[in-house]
C-alpha cells in the first residue's frame, strides 16, 4: 500500500513513495485502491499578484457507474490556490490526446505554474535543461487539474477490470467523467465554475465528455479546444491542409508569390478562399487540369507544377512508407524535412535519418526537438519538486492504447458516428459539441489553432466548426476561434502562449462575471442532481 516517505515537514509538505506496479498493457490492472498523494506548497507571482498554491500529485479511484465498485486508479496533478471559496474559484481539467498520451505535455508546456524552457522552433540541446516559473500560468484565473487516462502516466484499471476496457471513445469519456465527479466530491468543488482544456484527440474527448457530463448533471462554463480533430472523415483533406502548407512555404521563404506577403493572416485568408473554390474544383476534375490553377497552387506551396501533378494536386498526400509528400519535399534540396506538428521545425532527412520509420511517434522533427527536455524535466519536477516517486515507469505515450482503441461512438441522437458499416474510421464529435452547446446556452467554447500545424490543420477546423449542426445564431456566438503563429502544441511558442493566455483570461473573465449565466448553469446542474 502506498505511504508517505516522511511526516509532513515544517511547511506541511507530504512526500509520497508509491510501490504499486502500474502496467500499461491492454490486459494489465492493479488491486490497490489507495488514494495516496504527495502534497507540496509553493508560491508564484503572476501579473504582479503573488499566489500561494498547493500541488497534489497522486491517485483518485473511480467507480463503475452501475455497481459503484472501483474500476480504475487514475493519476493526476492538481494545482489549487490557497484560501479560496468553492463558489468563486474555477477549476479546469486538462488532458492531451493520442489516444494514449499522458498529460505531461500540456502540464509542462502550457499553463501550469512551472514550464520547461525550450528552443522552439529550434532543437533544444541536451541536458542540463531548465524549468522556470510560468508567467503565463492560468493559475491566476483557475485551479488546474491534469488528468492521465487509463494506461498512461501511472493510471491503470482496478482488477477484475483491465486497461483495454477503457480504451475507446465512449469508454474513455465515461472514465474521465467519473474522475471529474470523484475530484469534485473529494475536494468539495461541485459548485465551482468548471472548464475543460483538451489538445488534439483531447478535443474529440472534450466534445463527448461535455455531453456526458451534462447528461450526468455537470454543466460546464467553458471549453478550450486546442488543435482540434472533430471529424476524422476529413483527416487528410487537401482543402483543409492547403493554408497550412502555404504558411510553411511562407515561413521558409519558398513562396512563388511576388511580392512576398507581409501579413500572414491576410495571406492565409486568400489561400483559404482559393482552397475552397478553384483548388477544390481542380481536385474534383483531376486528371483534367487548369494550368492557371496549378500555377497558383505552385506559387502558394513552393512546389513545382510537375511534382504537384505527380501528386494528383494532393498537398496532403503521403508516400507508401507514410511520409508526408509536402513536408519531405519543400526543403528537399537542403536535405531537410519539416515537422508535421510544427512546420517551422526542420530535421535532417538524408542518409539513415531519412530511412527511419515515419510512424515511430517521436521521429517527427517537432517531437525530436523537445522530447529530451520533456522527459528529463518531468522526472526532475515530479520527483524533486512535487515529491512524488514510484518504482513504476511513467508512461508518457502508450502505443498499445492507440493500437487497441475502439473508435465506435454513439452520438447524442443514438447514431453510430465512429465506425461505418464497412469498418472505416469516421469519428465525428462536432455533433456532441453542438448538442451540449444547444442544451447549455451559456457554455463558452474557444478553438485555439496553430498556423503551422499539419496534423490538425487550422482551416480544416474552421470548416468542421462551420458545418457543425448548430443553427441557433445566438448560441453560435458563444464559439470563438483564434489562430497563432505556432504549431500543434501552441504553447511551445512563447509569443503564442502569451497570446493564448490572454484569450483564455478573456473567456474566464466573461464566464465568471456573467452572474445570470452562472446562475443558469448552476440551476441546470441542481435539476439534474435532484
Amino acid at each position: 500500500m502506498p505511504r508517505s516517505l516522511a511526516a509532513a515537514g515544517e511547511n506541511g509538505d507530504e512526500p509520497c513513495f508509491d510501490p504499486v506496479a502500474y502496467g500499461n498493457g491492454p490486459g494489465d490492472s492493479v488491486t490497490d485502491t489507495t488514494e495516496a498523494a504527495a502534497v507540496t506548497h509553493h508560491s508564484i507571482t503572476i501579473g504582479g499578484r503573488e499566489i500561494a498554491y498547493t500541488a497534489t500529485a497522486g491517485h483518485l479511484v473511480t467507480v463503475d457507474e452501475s455497481t459503484s465498485q472501483p474500476n480504475a486508479k487514475m493519476f493526476y496533478v492538481a494545482f489549487t490556490e490557497d484560501g479560496q471559496s468553492e463558489e468563486s474559484r474555477p477549476v479546469t481539467f486538462f488532458y492531451n490526446g493520442g489516444p494514449g498520451s499522458s498529460s505531461v505535455f500540456v502540464l509542462l508546456g502550457s499553463f501550469a505554474p512551472k514550464r520547461i524552457k525550450t528552443s522552439m522552433p529550434n532543437f533544444t540541446p541536451p541536458a542540463p535543461y531548465q524549468i522556470e516559473d510560468n508567467p503565463d500560468s492560468l493559475l491566476d484565473k483557475s485551479d488546474l487539474v491534469f488528468i492521465n487516462p487509463v494506461g498512461t502516466g501511472y493510471s491503470a484499471a482496478v482488477a477484475p477490470h483491465t486497461n483495454k476496457e477503457f480504451w475507446g471513445v465512449d469508454q474513455d469519456a465515461r472514465s474521465i467523467k467519473q474522475f471529474i465527479k470523484r475530484f469534485l466530491t473529494k475536494n468539495q468543488r461541485w459548485n465551482s465554475p468548471k472548464y475543460l482544456f483538451g489538445e488534439s484527440y483531447g478535443t474529440a474527448r472534450s466534445c463527448v465528455l461535455a455531453y456526458l457530463l451534462h447528461e450526468d448533471g455537470i454543466d460546464l462554463n467553458g471549453i478550450t479546444l486546442q488543435s482540434s480533430i472533430l471529424d476524422y472523415g476529413q483527416a487528410g483533406n487537401p482543402v483543409g491542409a492547403l493554408p497550412t502548407a502555404a504558411a510553411d512555404a511562407w515561413y521558409h521563404k519558398r513562396l512563388g508569390v511576388t511580392p512576398t506577403p507581409t501579413n500572414l493572416i491576410d495571406f492565409l485568408d486568400e489561400v483559404a478562399s482559393f482552397a475552397r473554390t478553384d483548388y477544390l474544383a481542380s481536385l474534383r476534375k483531376f486528371p483534367q487540369t487548369d494550368d492557371a490553377t496549378v500555377e497558383k497552387l505552385s506559387q502558394y506551396t513552393g512546389i513545382d507544377k510537375t511534382t504537384l501533378l505527380a501528386w494528383g494536386l494532393d498537398v496532403a498526400g503521403y508516400d507508401s512508407r507514410g511520409n508526408s509528400l509536402f513536408l519531405t519535399t519543400l526543403l528537399k534540396s537542403k536535405g531537410l524535412a519539416l515537422g508535421a506538428y510544427d512546420g517551422r521545425v526542420t530535421a535532417i532527412d538524408t542518409g539513415i535519418a531519412g530511412q527511419i520509420d515515419p510512424n515511430s511517434g517521436g521521429n517527427d522533427p517537432t517531437m525530436t526537438a523537445v522530447s529530451g527536455v520533456y522527459t528529463t524535466m518531468w522526472n526532475t519536477y515530479l520527483n524533486e519538486q512535487l515529491k512524488y516517486t514510484s518504482n513504476s515507469s511513467f508512461t508518457d505515450l502508450n502505443d498499445q492504447t492507440f493500437k487497441n482503441w475502439d473508435f465506435h461512438h454513439t452520438d447524442p441522437t443514438g447514431a453510430q458516428k465512429g465506425i461505418d458499416d464497412k469498418g472505416n474510421l469516421i469519428l465525428y464529435t462536432a455533433g456532441d459539441l453542438a448538442a451540449v452547446m444547444a442544451l447549455n446556452i451559456d457554455l463558452k467554447v474557444l478553438s485555439a489553432n496553430g498556423l503551422y500545424d499539419f496534423v490538425t490543420p487550422f482551416y480544416q477546423t474552421v470548416i468542421d466548426l462551420q458545418r457543425m449542426p448548430l443553427v441557433e445564431h445566438k448560441v453560435r456566438e458563444n464559439l470563438s476561434a483564434k489562430f497563432y503563429p505556432s504549431g500543434h502544441m501552441v504553447y511551445l511558442d512563447g509569443g503564442s502562449r502569451t497570446a493564448l493566455k490572454a484569450d483564455l483570461a478573456t473567456m474566464y473573465d466573461a464566464t465568471t462575471a456573467d452572474k445570470p449565466a452562472l446562475a443558469r448553469i448552476r440551476s441546470l446542474q441542481e435539476r439534474h442532481r435532484v
